[in-house]
């Protein structure tokens, strides 16, 4: 982060702070100097996938009594042992994980709730990647993104799955910036209608530009970085992905959060995905990532006893 960026987002915390939500008797949320307020501390915890599962094909909603019967399903599978030989994983206490929610999919078009086809060039190029997966990493780079501690991504820093998709929004004239608690991710979004970055500047999370429209925050990324990973971690884009994302406030707990994802050489059509975000009742912490974390030493240590086991 550079310098400029830096104070733009110091800038913002000591503002934004200081400067709570004011509603309207209409409803509406709005900061002192006239725009409207997202600002808060934000969840988007839900098991909800992103795209429909086959048992559910056809069906956009999910009954109460549907919800509850599914919550209580996943909940019995999370506390059975692993396999043998496995060392599986946290249980529901570390993982956060949250419960369904009245939509069967986060994806909302296409109406079936399922990711457009893939280009062949892409759906190759994934089936290559998940190959690799399986195979003992050389070094570091083999591991994914997320495994590194380095970012998950767009759209992917911005959805659920697992834990800690916490976000804290703060507001000035002028920005806006999206604290991910998920590897600390700061998303610093210009609001003065400057141009986009020289298209050769690539980033993780890409090049942002916001703009009011009403109530809604629309933002639009472009110029993002290749991310290789498409899982419950790691969701990223290629350098053709153009991102639309909507935040519209719609109650004093709760953001009405959508986003579209185009590219022409992943997907035959554009998709778009409903993510509601709800008052998390409490700060962020800092997200050590990398503090006590033995697995991608561990990993790259079991791969190096497995080469010299078979030389």
């Amino acid at each position: 982060m550079n310098g400029r960026c830096l104070v733009a987002v110091l800038a913002v915390i000591a503002v934004g702070s200081l400067m709570p939500a004011a509603a309207s008797a209409q409803g509406t949320w709005e900061t002192p100097w006239g725009d409207p307020d997202l600002q808060g501390v934000w969840t988007n915890t839900t098991t909800t996938r992103l795209e429909r599962p086959d048992d559910l094909a056809g069906q956009t909603f999910l009954s109460d009594e549907e919800r509850v019967a599914r919550d209580e399903e996943r909940a019995r599978n999370a506390d059975q042992p692993p396999p043998p030989g496995q060392t599986g994983a946290y249980n529901d206490f570390w993982m956060e994980r949250g419960n369904e929610s009245a939509r069967t999919s986060l994806i909302v078009d296409p109406r079936d709730g399922r990711l457009p086809t893939l280009m062949p060039a892409e759906a190759a190029r994934r089936a290559a990647y998940n190959a690799a997966r399986g195979l003992d990493p050389a070094g570091p780079e083999d591991r994914s993104l997320y495994e590194r501690c380095i970012s998950r991504g767009m759209p992917g820093s911005m959805m659920p799955g697992f834990y800690n998709h916490n976000y804290q929004i703060f507001q000035t004239p002028g920005y806006v910036v999206i604290f991910v608690e998920m590897i600390h991710d700061a998303r610093i979004i210009p609001l003065d209608g400057r141009p986009h970055a020289n298209r050769g500047i690539r980033q993780w999370l890409g090049d942002s530009r916001g703009r009011w429209e009403g109530d809604t925050l629309v933002v639009e990324t472009t110029n993002l970085a290749q991310v290789a990973g498409r899982s419950v971690t790691v969701y990223g884009a290629s350098e053709t992905t153009h991102l639309v994302e909507r935040f519209t406030r719609v109650a004093e707990d709760t953001i009405d959060y959508e986003f579209t994802l185009t590219d022409p050489t992943e997907y035959h059509s554009a998709w778009t995905a409903s993510i509601p975000m709800t008052d998390l009742g409490g700060p962020l912490y800092e997200y050590a990532c990398h503090e006590g974390n033995y697995g991608l030493e561990n990993i790259l240590a079991g791969a190096r006893a497995a080469e010299e086991a078979m030389e």
